[in-house]
C-alpha cells in the first residue's frame, strides 16, 4: 500500500540509534520527521505543528512529560495526539493519569513492528479525519484503496466509533459495508451478504472508496465485532494462500 504521506509524525528520542530505527520503520506509512530531544521537538512543533507526536519519556533537559505539558498549554498545538514511549514503571507511576490527547503508552522494550502497527492505527485515523475536512459533499469522504486499505479503513472507523456506509468500487464491482458506532452490522457484495461479503471485500488491494456519514445500517445481521471480522478475514486469506501453494507444489511434483 502507498504510504500515507500527508500525515506528519514527529519522532522524538535522544538516542540517535533508536531515533534512526523508528524513522526508517515509520517512513513507509507517514511523513516522518525527527527531533533529537525535547527542546528540538518544541521548536519544530511551534514552527510546523505535526499531526502526531511519538515521544520518548526520559530525555535530558525537556523530557517527554514536560514537552506534552507545553504543547497542551498552547492553543495552536493542544489538540495534537501524543504517543509516549516509556518503561512500564514510568507508565504506571508517572504517565498513566494523563488521558487528554494521549493515544498510546508503549512500554519499553518493544518490538519495532508492534510499535509501527500501533502508531499506524493512529496515523490511519488522522488520515481519515483529514479526508473528512476535504470532503467533496457534506458528510461524504472519497479516496483510493492504494492510499488506505479496506482493513485500515475498518480499523479507523472502529477506533473513531463512526456510523456510516463504506462503499468500495473496482470496475463494475461494488461492495457496501454499514457501520454503527464503529461496528460493521451489515454488508453486501453483489448477491453475497453479511460476513461473507466483508471477507470478499477485504481482499481488494486497489479501487476507490467512499464513506457516507449520512448513512447508517438498516439491518443488524453481523454478530462479530469489526476486529473479529478482520481477524477472521486474515485467517481465511492465509488459508487460501496455503491451499494455493499446496496446489502449486502438487502440480510441480506430478
Amino acid at each position: 500500500m502507498t504510504g500515507i504521506k500527508d500525515v506528519k509524525v514527529l519522532v522524538v528520542d535522544d538516542n540517535a540509534l533508536i531515533l534512526d530505527l523508528l524513522m526508517k520503520a515509520l517512513m513507509p506509512h507517514c511523513d516522518a520527521r525527527a527531533a533529537a530531544d525535547g527542546g528540538d521537538a518544541l521548536l519544530k512543533i511551534v514552527d510546523d505543528p505535526p499531526d502526531l507526536i511519538l515521544c520518548d519519556y526520559r530525555m535530558p533537559g525537556l523530557d517527554g512529560r514536560q514537552l506534552y505539558d507545553k504543547i497542551r498549554g498552547r492553543q495552536q498545538t493542544r489538540m495534537i495526539p501524543f504517543i509516549f514511549l516509556a518503561s512500564r514503571g514510568d507508565i504506571e507511576e508517572k504517565l498513566r493519569p494523563i488521558t487528554e490527547g494521549v493515544e498510546e503508552f508503549i512500554a519499553k522494550p518493544f518490538f519495532v513492528k508492534d510499535l509501527v502497527k500501533r502508531a499506524k492505527m493512529v496515523v490511519d485515523r488522522v488520515h481519515l479525519e483529514k479526508l473528512q475536512k476535504r470532503q467533496v459533499r457534506p458528510g461524504v469522504v472519497q479516496g483510493r484503496l492504494e492510499e488506505m486499505s479496506i482493513m485500515d479503513l475498518m480499523q479507523s472507523l472502529e477506533m473513531g466509533q463512526k456510523s456510516c456506509q463504506l462503499s468500495i468500487r473496482r470496475g463494475d464491482d461494488t461492495a457496501d459495508l454499514y457501520f454503527s458506532a464503529g461496528q460493521c452490522k451489515d454488508a453486501k457484495f453483489g448477491a453475497i451478504e453479511g460476513e461473507d461479503a466483508v471477507y470478499q471485500a477485504i481482499r481488494w488491494a486497489d479501487g476507490e472508496f467512499e464513506i457516507d456519514f449520512n448513512q447508517a445500517p438498516k439491518r443488524d445481521i453481523i454478530t462479530r465485532t469489526t476486529t473479529g471480522l478482520l481477524m477472521e478475514g486474515l485467517r481465511l486469506m492465509d488459508e487460501g494462500q496455503r491451499d494455493s501453494a499446496d496446489e502449486d507444489a502438487a502440480v510441480t511434483e506430478s
